[in-house]
């Protein structure tokens, strides 16, 4: 049995994607206003489909020769264990009216696939597009968790979606420029740092300037663009100080000290 508790089998190895798990969640929750048994199974489901990702890899690693077959057993179990849990949150859901919920979960079925396609031929590294659309399945659970405290369908909650998406796709691209800046030698001259931080400026500036837009003509609230300023100017403060020798561990913690103050920051302007 002891040979069933293997981190690396039962746990997600890239730890940035708790946050873009659990961001959403905590945004829908408080713009749902309210917390029921039927939240508590979402956060379940949510948590359970989030977790099963990592003996399913494990699994594939396994059987295409990247690990050790003696990983299997663990892996196994922990599928089986996550799969209970996500089934019986999802009827728990069903049960308490909100069968359409699980609509969301379709867009995540292709993208699973694919990256565990990606897995079976050693490609799944460095892998940008793939991790952009799976944090916008991620993602998905904010109009859920809204619906879900609302006690119905609500279609701002799809607003939710797009504004946790575009944040989280920036937050993506700003990880790979700043651990592609801790590979550089020296510090290049401005002209060089900005062309390679160009895409992690365009992805910050476009949620800046779409939020402050609408926020502008009342389609969202007076003061929502006030969290995508603070990323984008911890975008131009990257872009302007390189990562130079940074550990990823360091730059990690940076991005999550940014995503969640973006967070609260979110949860306190939001207005349904």
């Amino acid at each position: 049995m002891q040979s069933y508790f293997r981190r690396h089998v039962f746990l997600p190895q890239d730890h940035g994607s708790w946050v873009f798990t659990i961001s959403p969640l905590i945004i829908g929750i408080f713009a749902g206003g309210k917390i029921s048994y039927a939240t508590i199974y979402l956060v379940i489901a949510v948590l359970a489909a989030f977790l099963i990702r990592q003996p399913v890899t494990i699994a594939i690693k396994a059987y295409s020769g990247r690990r050790s077959k003696a990983d299997l057993p663990a892996a196994r179990f922990w599928f089986l264990t996550y799969g209970g849990i996500l089934l019986l949150a999802l009827l728990a859901l069903i049960a308490a009216g909100f069968a359409y919920v699980l609509y969301l979960i379709i867009p995540a079925l292709p993208i699973f696939a694919w990256h565990l396609w990606l897995v079976s031929r050693r490609e799944e590294r460095r892998q940008m597009g793939i991790e952009i659309l799976a944090t916008g399945i991620l993602s998905l659970a904010a109009p859920a968790a809204d619906w879900v405290g609302l006690g119905q369908y609500d279609s701002a909650g799809w607003w939710l979606w797009f504004l946790v998406w575009m944040q989280s796709a920036a937050s993506i691209v700003y990880a790979y420029l700043r651990l592609e800046q801790r590979e550089w030698k020296s510090t290049p001259n401005r002209w060089i740092r900005f062309r390679a931080g160009w895409r992690a400026y365009a992805y910050t500036s476009f949620n800046l300037l779409s939020t402050l837009s609408l926020s502008l003509i009342h389609a969202l609230p007076r003061f929502l663009f006030v969290p995508y300023l603070l990323q984008w100017a911890e975008t131009i403060w990257g872009i302007d100080h390189p990562a130079l020798g940074w550990k990823p561990t360091r730059i990690g913690f940076r991005q999550l000290i940014v995503s969640t103050l973006w967070t609260i920051l979110f949860v306190l302007i939001w207005r349904p």
